[in-house]
């Protein structure tokens, strides 16, 4: 059980970083969104490391 709620978490955190990565290659990123993004990762990082 514990490995598919890591498993979970770890897709969460790459798909946050692949939506952080999209967002920053627009011609005018949207600040707001990456740091809401960015805060989110962050969030899930330390539920992984918690683990």
């Amino acid at each position: 059980m514990q490995n598919a709620h890591m498993s979970a978490l770890e897709t969460k955190h790459a798909d946050l970083d692949a939506r952080i990565a999209q967002e920053n290659q627009r011609p005018h990123p949207d600040d707001a969104l990456v740091s809401r993004l960015k805060k989110q990762k962050l969030r899930i990082k330390e539920a992984i490391i918690g683990i």
